[in-house]
């Protein structure tokens, strides 16, 4: 069973580095970008996800690492 693209179900266009609390669902505890497998979203979007995060951890807004 193939579950729908997240942003594609939520019809969300762009991912914003910004948004926290929505980055935070694609991160596991330890602060780690989760797969694709795991968050279940198209390729073109998990591209767009990882730069958002890696973007948002450059900004401090979210860690690298969690103790």
């Amino acid at each position: 069973m193939n579950k729908q693209c997240f942003f594609s179900q939520n019809n969300i266009k762009h991912v914003d580095y910004k948004d926290i609390e929505l980055l935070k669902k694609f991160v596991n505890p330890h602060a780690r970008m989760n797969g694709k497998k795991k968050t279940s979203v198209c390729a073109r979007s998990q591209r767009q996800l990882s730069e958002a995060i890696k973007r948002a951890r450059y900004m401090a807004l979210m860690p690298f690492v969690t103790r």
